[in-house]
């Protein structure tokens, strides 16, 4: 979930190569495709068909192939894409052709598990440095990195050329390690606390909030319920609605 962009500025002076102006849906399948062209390298795939790369990736190959074409890549009538040219075509796209370096701001439980994960390093990123304001994590030992107070940040982001930054505290303290990101030049943030952030414009916030994706499936647990419990033939469907009452199907919901 994105929280904020920032306007492009083609043509501006001093600007990096001009990058293909993707839509934000294309933008977010990408990742997908990348990470199933790796697995087809790694199982010795040289080339694969649309159909192919679109079911590894979870998409229809209709889409992919619009997705794609985006890239200037069409593929080859036939054969299908070059695997290896593909993932050298969406790392560039995405910046990944150098390693970024991220920063952690929170080691609880959560914090914890994420400067643990070994993943970030293959897809192109790097944990340089975790922080956290509790003198009892300071000090404290992570996959070889070494917690520091967050007062250390505006030196440690210097040292280590911090892009990204990665927030897992809770929400009270979210906004203000935001505030502290922003003032150090991050630009890009994930956000993993249950709030909304306010930032400037031009910073970018992506956020994850698992108990919203949880609520979601709940919806999709209680639609397929309500489904199943429905009459097969006749009778009038009865819907709960709030304060107790019902309603049937042929009957308005009226709101309170």
């Amino acid at each position: 979930m994105s929280q904020h962009r920032h306007p492009g500025a083609p043509g501006s002076a001093g600007a990096v190569p001009a990058l293909p102006d993707l839509p934000e849906a294309t933008v977010a399948r990408l990742p997908e495709y990348l990470r199933a062209l790796h697995n087809l390298a790694d199982t010795g795939h040289e080339t694969v068909s649309s159909e192919g790369l679109a079911t590894a990736a979870g998409v229809n190959s209709a889409k992919l192939r619009k997705d794609l074409s985006h890239l200037g890549s069409y593929g080859t009538r036939g054969v299908g894409y070059d695997v290896a040219l593909l993932i050298e075509q969406i790392e560039s796209v995405l910046g990944l052709t150098q390693r970024r370096a991220v920063a952690l701001v929170g080691v609880g439980n959560l914090g914890h598990a994420l400067a643990g994960y070994d993943g970030f390093a293959s897809r192109g990123f790097r944990i340089a440095a975790l922080f956290d304001a509790d003198p009892g994590r300071v000090g404290e030992e992570i996959n070889g990195l070494v917690v520091r107070h967050v007062d250390e940040l505006p030196r440690v982001a210097a040292e280590e050329s911090i892009a990204i930054g990665v927030i897992a505290t809770p929400a009270s303290a979210a906004q203000r390690v935001a505030d502290q990101l922003v003032e150090v030049g991050v630009t890009s943030i994930l956000n993993f606390a249950p709030c909304v952030l306010s930032v400037p414009e031009g910073v970018d916030v992506r956020k994850v909030d698992l108990a919203i994706e949880l609520q979601i499936l709940s919806f999709h647990e209680h639609r397929k319920a309500s489904l199943t419990a429905l009459p097969a033939t006749g009778g009038s469907a009865l819907t709960a609605l709030p304060g107790g009452l019902a309603a049937t199907d042929s009957q308005e919901a009226i709101g309170t």
